[in-house]
């Protein structure tokens, strides 16, 4: 008789579990760190593009304001800071990086989204691409209008973002810029337009990929280290070396270069002209600030393209380096943690390419 029943309930079992629903996958959990920004900025009313208020509503304001959020991750919030990103600073950062690391070892935490202002934001994303210290998912998303237009782009790119950091295909690729259903890296974006919603653009090396149908969908991924794999750690740093840019134009001379020093600038990027070239009537105070210890890097105020070492000046006999494909303002953020570890100039060339 048992040999008759076992086999039967056995059927009975397996035909009750085919019945039961699957159970859908659990969601992951997402952390929003608002800074402040147009995102969540106001206007007059809701046709007020230009001339709003930025860095008005609180984290928790925005992510109701988004409710499809709860369908694609579990999501909290925390203000990290409340300013328009024209006024970010080290200090910020500092303790923007720091929450994100402290964040991203919980094993509750899959991802984090950072709310931040457009005009610094690339910034921001290169300076965490540099130092956080995990592989998960880190994304930077902004918007070009406040969240009171008619055409705010603010929620969408809020809803993507939260996808991307929760998609495990976004594991590894460092940190990301989520903005007008476009995938970006830190490094290789910068923004482009003063006012349009396209405004963040790659000009050498392109998107990451796209946003599409709730899902990312990857084309590429850089080849230069970050996040978990790069040299860098800010953790027991309150402050980080004062490094200035010189901007390059006809008739230029040493004085921005020289007050800078004087103001206590430990390096200097010269956003020149060109491929980084070097007018004749300022060699001499590149040499000066190598005599008195202050590295100079050779950069160009083009926006696209190689500076090659050895090209427009004799890099090894002058004793500088160049910032490869970096823009000045990302040769700015590396050059500072590069200072961090060390001041020579070959060991500070290998950084530049290899981050």
């Amino acid at each position: 008789m048992n040999k008759m029943i076992k086999p039967l309930l056995a059927t009975c079992v397996l035909a009750v579990g085919l019945a039961l629903p699957a159970q859908a996958a659990p969601l992951p959990h997402v952390v929003i760190l608002a800074t402040g920004g147009t995102i969540a900025g106001t206007g007059a009313n809701t046709t007020t593009t230009v001339g709003y208020t930025a860095a008005k509503l609180g984290v928790d304001q925005m992510i109701a304001a988004v409710p499809e959020l709860q369908k694609v991750a579990e999501v909290r919030g925390e203000q990290v800071a409340q300013v328009a990103s024209e006024s970010m600073n080290n200090a910020v950062w500092l303790k923007l990086a720091h929450r994100v690391n402290q964040l991203l070892a919980q094993k509750d935490v899959d991802g984090i989204v950072i709310t931040h202002g457009s005009d610094t934001l690339e910034e921001t994303a290169y300076f965490l691409d540099l130092v956080v210290k995990s592989k998960k998912p880190v994304v930077m998303v902004a918007s070009m209008r406040p969240s009171t237009a008619i055409s705010a782009d603010g929620p969408i790119n809020l809803y993507n973002g939260v996808i991307l950091a929760g998609s495990k295909e976004a594991i590894g690729k460092g940190v990301m810029i989520a903005m007008n259903d476009q995938i970006s890296s830190a490094r290789d974006v910068s923004k482009s337009n003063t006012s349009t919603v396209d405004t963040f653009r790659n000009p050498d090396l392109g998107f990451l990929g796209y946003m599409q149908d709730n899902k990312a969908h990857f084309y590429r991924m850089s080849t230069r280290k970050n996040t978990a794999d790069t040299e860098f750690n800010v953790d027991a740093l309150d402050a980080l070396p004062r490094v200035d840019i010189v901007y390059g134009y006809a008739n230029m001379d040493r004085v921005a270069m020289d007050a800078d020093i004087a103001a206590g600038a430990q390096g200097v990027i010269q956003a020149s002209v060109g491929d980084g070239s070097v007018p004749a009537q300022m060699m001499p105070a590149y040499r000066d600030a190598r005599h008195r210890g202050v590295i100079v890097v050779r950069s160009s105020r083009v926006g696209s393209g190689i500076v090659a070492r050895n090209g427009e000046a004799n890099d090894d006999k002058e004793d500088l380096v160049v910032s490869d494909t970096l823009n000045p303002q990302k040769a700015r953020i590396l050059l500072m943690l590069a200072l961090t570890r060390t001041r020579d100039t070959r060991e500070i060339q290998r950084m530049f390419y290899t981050y």
